[in-house]
């Protein structure tokens, strides 16, 4: 399955709500992710731009946006972002395969 690597921040309303009544998220985001099909690999809360990061086995790109549509739309989180995680041996196939694609590209302004 592919890894997606999702960051996000909880909005105010969130936060308050969360100040008041603390709550650990872990298991309601790993049940989220095993109704899509998926498994929940780690859930940090972090310090900067983000508040939290999950890092989640999905079995296809569409999975990923349903889950991450249903997190959305239930309003505690904004400014999310979802990116494709790729192991070293995928990134390794994938330069290979760059390198035999690489002399049928020019790249732009290149006429020769």
């Amino acid at each position: 399955m592919p890894t997606f690597i999702s960051q996000g921040r909880y909005t105010h309303e969130a936060i308050k709500g969360m100040v008041a009544a603390p709550e650990d998220r872990e298991q309601a985001v790993r049940h989220l992710f095993e109704s899509a099909g998926g498994k929940l690999l780690s859930i940090y809360m972090t310090f900067g731009a983000n508040d939290w990061l999950v890092i989640a086995d999905m079995p296809d790109e569409q999975s990923m946006l349903a889950a991450m549509a249903a997190v959305v739309a239930g309003g505690g989180v904004a400014d999310t972002t979802t990116v494709l995680a790729l192991k070293p041996a995928e990134f390794k196939k994938a330069c290979e395969q760059g390198g035999k694609l690489r002399s049928t590209f020019k790249s732009a302004g290149q006429h020769q």
